[in-house]
């Protein structure tokens, strides 16, 4: 590129992360501002890991990826008495978002990280935009990046209509360690992802790395992700109130839930889960809670801004493709800026289309498979297109 475009990244989460490694790697001079005072931890437990989420490893330490990663070779279903309704082999990633996270920020530059910058703000003209930060400092550049989540600001401002879409159902997760597991239930889940259909509903359990980064079976995690429909309204707002009374909106943090609402779902999970699915569930120690939402925009590029990650595109987590579409709009954005030669206004006009129809045909997929479980109860096992992937199911 003829000069080096000054990039801002708004929000330092896995694919604001992203967008600012591949984006120095290709000249532009990034800077990330993260509104939290300290390095981010504890988001989401496990993530199913995609070939998108771990490119910039495979691109700069391929050795990293084993060190990062658990693996399984088998998707299981369940019946609810504990044997085998449907299992095949398929070799699947999984790792925590911390552990990606923390592997990820060894390649940037700490000087380069934020930390408690928190954006309030921006302006743009033709030849900049103008980043405004709490209080009250002002950061000028020739790119913003907005990749500040599901409840992003940024998208509010560009976009005052679009607005997330509740479900209808949330997720119940949590993590065990596996040497707390009776040998009979480690030796069921610890090498396959482990389905149980419900009535109107689904479990899966998979192991993950522990918070120090342990990846041998015996030595991990394991994590559950069990959906469950709730009513809009007063049901929902119920099972959101924390213990002190206070009713959250996304989500239920680790340690806040009401005790009534544990009880009720470990009841549930032992008199309906097949065995070693209940042991999980029922001495998860802090299980939490992730309320599922659709959003969609009709714009990702805004002159010299733009929409990354779930700032522009919430799906339904049924394909593990959430944290590699982020990862995709972010090495996508960075193509383009080489292709544009630092021209910002261009190489988001190149950058845009496919990420919109990405983001609209991952989104559709999501759907189709969320409401097949929660609501018309058409899930199959063995069905092909339950088979996880971004641009389509194994892809």
């Amino acid at each position: 590129m003829r000069h080096a475009p000054r990039v801002a990244v708004m929000g330092g989460s896995l694919g604001g992360l992203t967008a600012a490694l591949v984006l120095w790697d290709v000249g532009c001079d990034v800077h990330v501002y993260e509104r939290s005072s300290a390095a981010l931890e504890a988001r989401g437990a496990g993530i199913a890991v995609l070939d998108a989420t771990i490119r910039y490893f495979v691109e700069h330490d391929p050795g990293q990826v084993e060190k990062i990663c658990s693996t399984t070779d088998w998707i299981r279903y369940l019946r609810p008495d504990g044997a085998v309704r449907h299992e095949e082999p398929r070799a699947y990633r999984f790792s925590s978002w911390n552990t990606v996270y923390r592997a990820l920020l060894h390649f940037f530059d700490d000087a380069r990280y934020h930390l408690g910058a928190e954006v309030v703000g921006f302006d743009q003209d033709a030849e900049t935009v103008q980043v405004h930060l709490a209080g009250g400092r002002t950061h000028v550049c020739d790119l913003l990046v907005c990749a500040d989540g599901i409840s992003s600001t940024a998208r509010s401002t560009l976009l005052p209509d679009v607005a997330p879409r509740y479900a209808g159902y949330v997720a119940w997760r949590g993590t065990i360690p596996e040497a707390e597991l009776s040998a009979a239930t480690f030796a069921r889940l610890q090498d396959a992802i482990t389905y149980q259909l419900l009535p109107h509903s689904h479990i899966l359990v998979y192991p993950i790395p522990t918070q120090e980064g342990a990846i041998e079976p015996g030595s991990r995690l394991i994590n559950f992700v069990w959906y469950r429909n709730v009513a809009a309204g007063a049901d929902l707002d119920a099972l959101l109130t924390d213990r002190d009374g206070r009713c959250r909106t996304m989500s239920l943090p680790p340690g806040v839930a009401q005790q009534r609402h544990l009880d009720e779902m470990r009841t549930y999970a032992a008199t309906h889960m097949a065995r070693p699915i209940a042991e999980v569930v029922g001495s998860a120690a802090e299980p939490f809670v992730q309320v599922i939402f659709d959003i969609d925009v009709p714009a990702m590029a805004f002159d010299r801004v733009c929409l990354l990650g779930d700032a522009a595109f919430a799906v339904r987590p049924h394909a593990a493709a959430g944290t590699a579409k982020a990862a995709a709009n972010a090495w996508a954005l960075a193509e383009a800026m080489q292709a544009a030669d630092g021209d910002v206004p261009a190489a988001l006009r190149l950058w845009e289309p496919s990420q919109l129809a990405l983001g609209l045909q991952l989104l559709a997929r999501t759907r189709e498979i969320g409401n097949s479980s929660q609501f018309a109860q058409t899930w199959t096992p063995g069905d092909p297109k339950l088979i996880f992937g971004l641009h389509a199911p194994g892809q």
